[in-house]
């Protein structure tokens, strides 16, 4: 079973404190461009909110589970641990709510090229890598997450035995990579836009 977890609990303190997952791109919010793609490829869909006020803002996708962190205010290791600990999928897919062009057919890539790692996670060079657009195997997540020490996504893949698959491997997918864009902060919203 496949599954995905979208992680919409932060504080967008670069987005001037509005919520990314409700921003739109080409009439449509991230939210439901991001659930559009990803019922394509996945089994169920988890998304991970601060707390049970902001889960409620999802009441209106009832095809999806929303939980709340387990542990509050340690950034993105917490929401990963959240999601982790609610979804039923063997193979996870992680995404971060502000990339509004993930690609189904890069999604389903990944999940077809985990073989026996604990994760696939895209790779630009060596030091830029996607942990929020990647595939871990859920049993590996559980077993870093029950007894970590860092609170950094890097200290977590770099424990784990992953395939860095670089991301020109995609383009036959994704030829600009789109799949990957950002949305971090208004100006990149508006850039975006006009495009």
């Amino acid at each position: 079973m496949r599954s995905a977890i979208i992680l919409v609990g932060g504080e967008a303190r670069r987005a001037e404190g509005r919520e990314k997952y409700f921003f739109s791109y080409d009439g449509t919010t991230f939210i439901e461009r991001l659930l559009n793609t990803l019922r394509q490829v996945v089994d169920e869909i988890v998304v991970v909110a601060r707390n049970e006020e902001q889960c409620s803002r999802f009441s209106a996708f009832p095809s999806i589970l929303c939980t709340k962190d387990v542990r509050q205010g340690i950034g993105p290791i917490g929401g990963l641990h959240a999601g982790v600990l609610a979804a039923s999928g063997d193979l996870i897919f992680v995404s971060a709510c502000d990339m509004p062009c993930i690609h189904g057919g890069v999604v389903d890539y990944l999940f077809n090229a985990i073989d026996g790692y604990d994760a696939v996670i895209p790779s630009w060079n060596n030091d830029m890598l996607e942990p929020l657009h990647a595939v871990y195997r859920r049993e590996s997540l559980l077993s870093y997450l029950a007894s970590h020490e860092s609170l950094s996504l890097r200290a977590m893949i770099r424990s784990l035995d992953a395939l860095y698959l670089p991301v020109d491997e995609l383009r036959g997918i994704d030829p600009t990579l789109k799949t990957f864009t950002n949305i971090n902060k208004i100006e990149d919203l508006d850039a975006i836009n006009t495009r």
